[in-house]
């Protein structure tokens, strides 16, 4: 699929009939995924909004229309192997609980 076959959607309409392609506005950095604006936004806007290259941005949104999305290098932040491999499983959860000035409450 190219970009002038889903230039003129939202970019919520992008997300909802392509659920693959919201890992890429992810690895993007964008937050589009929940976002009240994307629903006005086309792919051209959040490109502008976010200041990022919108022919790179349409080409991985094909890719991940098509099926073709690549594996991006792992973002996920890994605990320390040494000061939390011993330790049991309620203590690893005691320290992901919200402290007390947490906007979680």
């Amino acid at each position: 699929m190219k970009y002038e076959q889903f230039s003129e959607l939202c970019v919520a309409e992008i997300m909802q009939r392509w659920p693959p392609t919201m890992g890429v506005f992810i690895d993007f950095g964008m937050h589009c995924v929940g976002c009240p604006i994307a629903v006005f936004h086309t792919l051209a806007d959040a490109a502008d909004e976010h200041g990022l290259s919108l022919a790179e941005l349409a080409r991985e949104v094909e890719a991940a229309i098509e099926g073709e999305t690549r594996a991006g290098p792992a973002r996920v932040r890994r605990r320390a192997a040494a000061g939390g491999a011993g330790l049991s499983a309620a203590a690893s959860v005691a320290r992901l609980q919200p402290g007390p000035h947490s906007p979680r409450r």
